[in-house]
């Protein structure tokens, strides 16, 4: 019985969501156990009609054909309650279930959304997806179909073996002590439909992964003609998660056939028994044919129930992967009491980073960033330079909270960021990344994603400093057209005036620019840096950058070599020095100024 309980232990994680709806369930718990009476009580309505009707017509009694005629209207008046009832039930459970699935996917999109980038290191997108549908429904079938099944057949097994015992006691302790010897295999075998159901919901979650991960590379799979390749690569994941779920359902098929045979074979036993004491005139015919419909309730209930408990063993391995799921906690989280950051000064936000030690984590022992110090004075505008790996937007993340660093701290306006609440700390801050998120929407509310509650005036004014306007005006249907999954009816400078328009509309106290116009043409470039200088005045502006232009414009220079500042200073000081700064000119920005 150890398995059944641990798959009762797992269920119980359902019940902070089946706990708001307590009155749904009572009121289809009466609905159950008026049905089940009422299915009770047919068994001993076709007693009395052969005991009292067709016996007392086979003996020339008078009331014999009213008894009949009384029996059938009764079980017809059985039969209304009976499907009202059921009606009732079936309606309630599968609003249930479809009220609690939609809880869970909720709560577990939102758990999921609030967790820190450690966490999408080494979790799968198609992963989260196909725990949020596949384990889901099948929650879904547990709660609308399943429990209700498994009380049904719960009632009407004990109403039916209570029902045996006061029909024929000693029939009825034959069965049980048969129905005991059979159950043992059955629950032993149920341990292995648990385990393979998990295999199973695992196989295809991988599956799920992948064809995720090459939906959204589809450009660079077609650039070099891999589309068979991948194909195969996702058939052959299908297979293996087709071959784990033939192995799951073959056990199950066994599983039910095992339960039929057992359970089945020690009635049709028992009922051999009573045809013989019939015969021997121990027992009426009423009475065996209540005895043998009993039976048959009873056996019908167990065959049930042990399909049931197949169903709740998959169930079981699904919120099992959906409670792992809501059971990470981010290690960035908001204080429990957290300050306030000061009012915002006209000039942007301060920032002080002190004695910054950071390692990734799944990169403990290389540092990111080693001993950085620095300071930027409140409306600062501060380059950021290095090569590829020197840790710029890795100082990015740290400033945002996607990480908190190992040692040291990073105050704003004063206030240290792990003190601040992590909302807040994120609304001072606008971002302009590299690589451009566009959402699946319509042009005017990607730009409102930067602040929600801005007016269509605000957006177009954003889009206008940005140098978007004009070529959101000529799209077919302007602010209101549609641009395509992850924006590929843009092209990508087009994409990264979105974005800088996005930031713009937030206004906010500390901008950093990952490079912000490393997608635009010469043109673009330079409307775009006049709409940036404008749009920093009033902020701090942090600037990872990689072009000469960009970096003339600013008021000091940091540069990052292996996670540590080795250079600062303004342009034409740090070529001057002829360093590392002088070094990456000459290779990256191509030309000198003195």
């Amino acid at each position: 019985m150890n398995s059944e309980k641990t798959t009762l232990q797992t269920l119980r994680g359902l019940l902070p969501f089946l706990s708001p709806y307590r009155r749904q369930f009572f009121l289809a718990g009466i609905a159950l156990l008026i049905a089940a009476s009422a299915t009770l009580t047919i068994p001993y309505a076709f007693r009395q009609m052969i005991d009292l009707g067709f016996g007392k017509i086979g003996e020339g009694g008078a009331h014999g054909i009213e008894n009949v005629n009384l029996t059938f209207l009764a079980l017809f008046g059985v039969a209304v309650i009976l499907g009202v009832a059921t009606a009732a039930r079936f309606y309630m459970v599968s609003w249930l279930g479809e009220r609690v699935t939609a809880d869970i996917r909720s709560a577990v999109y939102s758990h999921v959304v609030e967790q820190s980038p450690e966490f999408f290191e080494t979790t799968q997108t198609g992963e989260v997806l196909s725990r949020l549908t596949t384990d889901t429904t099948l929650i879904q079938t547990v709660v609308g179909t399943s429990i209700s099944l498994a009380l049904r057949n719960m009632l009407l097994f004990l109403g039916g073996l209570v029902m045996l015992f006061i029909t024929s006691p000693l029939l009825s302790s034959i069965i049980i002590v048969m129905l005991a010897l059979v159950i043992l295999p059955i629950v032993l075998f149920g341990r292995r439909v648990k385990r393979l159901s998990r295999d199973s919901q695992d196989r295809m979650a991988d599956a799920s992964a992948l064809a995720g991960e090459i939906l959204n590379a589809m450009p660079t799979v077609q650039a070099y003609t891999h589309e068979k390749i991948e194909a195969k690569r996702f058939g052959l994941s299908v297979e293996h998660a087709f071959t784990t779920a033939m192995r799951r359902i073959r056990a199950r098929s066994l599983l039910t056939m095992i339960a039929i045979l057992l359970i089945f074979g020690a009635i049709v036993f028992v009922l051999w028994l009573g045809a013989h004491a019939v015969v021997n005139g121990e027992m009426s015919g009423g009475k065996l044919g209540q005895f043998i419909l009993y039976a048959s309730i009873v056996a019908g209930a167990s065959g049930a129930l042990s399909e049931v408990f197949g169903e709740a063993q998959r169930a079981a391995g699904a919120t099992e992967r959906l409670m792992e799921l809501l059971a990470v906690q981010s290690p960035i989280t908001s204080p429990t009491s957290p300050k306030a950051l000061p009012q915002a000064s006209k000039n942007g936000a301060s920032l002080h980073l002190q004695d910054i030690q950071f390692n990734y984590p799944s990169r403990p022992d290389t540092a990111a960033l080693s001993h950085i110090n620095l300071t930027v004075a409140a409306g600062e505008t501060v380059a950021l330079v290095g090569s590829s790996g020197a840790g710029k937007t890795t100082l990015f993340q740290l400033l945002l909270r996607f990480y908190d660093p190992q040692s040291g701290r990073i105050l704003l306006d004063g206030e240290d960021v792990r003190e601040v609440d992590l909302h807040s700390l994120r609304n001072t801050i606008g971002i302009v990344p590299q690589d451009t998120v566009i959402f699946s929407a319509n042009a005017m509310e990607n730009i409102r994603y930067g602040r929600p509650d801005a007016s269509d005036e605000e957006v177009i004014l954003a889009a206008k400093m940005a140098v978007a306007h004009e070529f959101i005006e000529k799209l077919p249907e302007g602010y209101q057209a549609f641009l395509g999954e992850r924006g590929v009816r843009l092209s990508g400078g087009q994409k990264q005036r979105i974005a800088i328009a996005r930031a713009l509309l937030k206004n906010p106290r500390l901008m950093l620019l990952d490079e912000a116009t490393s997608a635009l043409d010469a043109e673009s470039e330079r409307l775009v840096q006049q709409a940036l200088e404008s749009a920093m005045q009033g902020r701090t502006t942090l600037i990872i950058a990689h072009r000469l232009a960009t970096v003339q414009r600013a008021d000091r220079i940091i540069v990052l070599e292996h996670g540590h500042i080795v250079e600062t200073g303004t342009h034409a000081t740090l070529i001057k020095q002829g360093g590392v700064y002088a070094n990456l000119a000459s290779l990256q920005f191509h030309q000198f100024e003195e």
